[in-house]
């Protein structure tokens, strides 16, 4: 991939530990990513943002406990969270002159050629009239067997959809460790991973925070 500097297209993936906390959106931050934002579309940079947040914030508002949540409860609390999400991200963005869009998809939609061509299309066409869209998994319907199962996958899938040069995630850990840095005093940081391995990928844990979904 491209450097930041040379890329023409970035998808950014946004962890629900930097955007929300306690239920409620760190709107600072927020402010700030969205100057990022207004400075890369500034550069001619096309951006495409992938953005956790919506059970986090849809559990607060429904009064849901921490924690495992039964499909149904997630569900439910993505469905309420995700409106406010997408507000949210308007919010900040629209004083730049940027437009946002709302991009829902299932691993279904990336499985099956129709629906891949058709969402590779959309993206397309929002990119290429300056919008950002903001994907997020659709967890309203996805159910465990046709998830992505976390966003940096459906980060991922979404940079090889749009041809991005370079994807950039964003979470509350500074990169690849050996173990959980926050339980694990001797874990270190992988700086660089020239193959996927095993060992590779026993080191890619869950996330600590419990947030990482939706």
């Amino acid at each position: 991939m491209a450097s930041l500097s040379e890329a023409g297209r970035v998808v950014v993936k946004v962890g629900s530990a930097l955007l929300v906390e306690s239920g409620k959106l760190r709107v600072p931050w927020l402010n700030s990513l969205a100057e990022d934002v207004a400075w890369l579309k500034s550069e001619g940079k096309d951006v495409a943002l992938v953005s956790s947040g919506a059970i986090a914030l849809g559990r607060a508002t429904l009064g849901l406990p921490d924690g495992a949540l039964p499909l149904e409860k997630s569900q439910a609390a993505a469905a309420v969270g995700q409106i406010r999400l997408a507000r949210a991200y308007e919010e900040v963005l629209a004083p730049f002159g940027i437009s946002t869009a709302q991009v829902l998809v299932t691993l279904e939609d990336s499985a099956d050629r129709r629906r891949y061509l058709n969402s590779r299309a959309t993206l397309e066409q929002l990119l290429g009239l300056g919008a950002v869209p903001i994907v997020n998994e659709n967890d309203t319907v996805a159910t465990d067997e046709i998830r992505f199962g976390d966003n940096d996958r459906l980060a991922a899938q979404i940079a090889v959809t749009v041809g991005a040069d370079v994807l950039v995630l964003l979470s509350d850990v500074d990169g690849l460790y050996s173990g959980n840095p926050k339980t694990d005093a001797e874990a270190r940081r992988i700086d660089f991973v020239d193959s996927i391995t095993p060992e590779i990928e026993a080191m890619a844990g869950d996330a600590g925070t419990g947030l990482s979904k939706g």
